[in-house]
């Protein structure tokens, strides 16, 4: 028997080599080259892209007709929020997260609550119908028009879906499903690829829904070919702390809503339930006003939020002073300390700093920086901000504060919750007093330290 021809792929941009090398020729990433079994080319016309090869026609853009697509909500308020509105029809969606973290839980819950008006299907590679059934009992789900294929074979998962013809089709998860045409083992490079391409396919000529469900490596990233997340249509992560019961869902991709939408969800024994005033999970109740504390307003896609940043500094009692960040981002905190002492004259280069968001969130935009710094000032004088404040802005190596993109919709989120004072930039500046909110607009950095005395 002729031995197998073995080839390398790369586990990030799928990119073919006949030997192994450090670093892939293709994307130039190290070490991502791992060993799999040649697979033997396609028989004539048994090429996938024929078939919209040949069907391809040439148009005009202008003679396109450009409509809004139509969504099916799912029925969980905050899961249709991160998807822009709901599901739409052809569209491919994958969900990544850590294992236990309710993916599961969640697409269960949103396929009953469709079940009532629309045709769907559950496929599970890792679990036995009786252990789904098990979860929808302990969830008190209606699930009794769902339909269950436990089954990890492409071509049997192709067959009942031409059969049945399901509106939303759920993969749990796609690094189970293998296909017979390739040799590689199940969650190889080849196979997800292959698998998530065929999926893909059906979905955009059946005008059905799919979605994805996705493992995560030990680093957080999808498992699997980068190109996977480049096929689907969105491309949601599950976030939370397995010590806490809250968590967050985002979207980083999505052809058919905006990105980088946040939902907040909260782990209950009847499953996951909605969070309606996100902002309460990041503000601390303290029953009074302490140092080193200050409330911002970040946004998370059209949401605006209220987190609130906490800072301790403390002596620091070895020539290396520590500077740990959590929720935000550990470099940007260096360079923040060196702008308030060259241009507000409040050193910290004998303490340690410590800097939290609170709830586990995290906060990526520069809106963050004043308020950071804020909190920094009021730990190490001892001295608490004004109650009921707010605080955002970008700040810049200069010292200047920068302004942030809609900066009067999150003062309008912070007046409803009942914040009474403002620092902001003074480029967010209201040209209409908002009723109940006193607004102190500042240029600089000192100029902000100031005002908070």
């Amino acid at each position: 028997m002729a031995k197998a021809k073995t080839i390398y792929s790369c586990t990030e941009c799928g990119g073919q080599s006949p030997k192994w090398q450090g670093q892939c020729p293709h994307c130039g990433e190290w070490n991502t080259l791992v060993e799999s079994v040649a697979e033997a080319a396609p028989a004539a016309g048994k090429n996938r892209f024929s078939a919209l090869a040949a069907s391809g026609k040439l148009q005009q853009l202008a003679d396109v007709e450009a409509s809004e697509v139509s969504r099916t909500p799912t029925g969980i308020a905050e899961f249709d929020r991160v998807l822009g509105g709901g599901l739409v029809e052809g569209g491919v969606v994958l969900i990544g997260g850590d294992p236990g973290i309710g993916k599961s839980t969640l697409l269960l819950q949103a396929l009953a609550h469709l079940s009532a008006t629309k045709k769907v299907l559950y496929v599970s590679g890792e679990e036995s119908a009786q252990q789904i059934a098990l979860r929808a009992k302990r969830l008190s789900l209606d699930a009794s028009e769902v339909h269950l294929l436990p089954e990890i074979q492409l071509e049997k998962i192709q067959h009942a879906v031409s059969s049945e013809k399901p509106d939303v089709v759920v993969i749990d998860s796609i690094q189970t499903v293998y296909s017979e045409q390739l040799t590689s083992a199940p969650g190889s490079v080849a196979q997800v690829r292959e698998c998530a391409a065929q999926l893909t396919r059906i979905a955009k000529s059946a005008g059905v829904t799919i979605i994805l469900v996705g493992h995560v490596t030990k680093e957080g990233a999808l498992a699997g070919p980068r190109v996977l997340e480049h096929i689907v249509d969105t491309v949601l992560y599950f976030e939370g702390d397995t010590h806490s019961s809250f968590r967050l869902i985002r979207a980083f991709k999505n052809r058919f809503g905006a990105v980088n939408e946040l939902g907040v969800f909260a782990m209950t024994e009847k499953g996951l339930r909605e969070v309606s005033n996100p902002s309460a999970l990041f503000l601390s109740q303290h029953g009074a006003q302490v140092a080193g504390s200050c409330v911002m307003v970040t946004q998370e896609g059209t949401r605006p939020l209220l987190v609130e940043i906490q800072a301790l500094l403390d002596d620091s009692h070895s020539p290396t002073p520590r500077r740990l960040s959590l929720g935000l981002e550990q470099n940007r905190l260096a360079m923040l300390l060196a702008v308030l002492h060259r241009h507000a004259g409040v050193a910290c280069f004998d303490q340690d700093v410590f800097i939290n968001a609170v709830g586990g969130v995290k906060i990526t935009e520069p809106g963050a920086d004043l308020a950071v710094l804020l909190a920094i000032v009021s730990s190490l004088k001892n001295k608490p901000l004004p109650e009921k404040m707010v605080v955002f802005g970008e700040v810049g190596l200069a010292g200047e504060v920068r302004p942030v993109q809609r900066g009067q919709e999150r003062l309008k989120e912070a007046a409803k919750l009942g914040f009474t004072h403002a620092i902001i930039p003074k480029a967010n500046a209201p040209k209409h007093k908002i009723e109940g909110m006193q607004v102190i607009a500042v240029e600089r950095v000192e100029e902000a330290v100031e005002k908070m005395r």
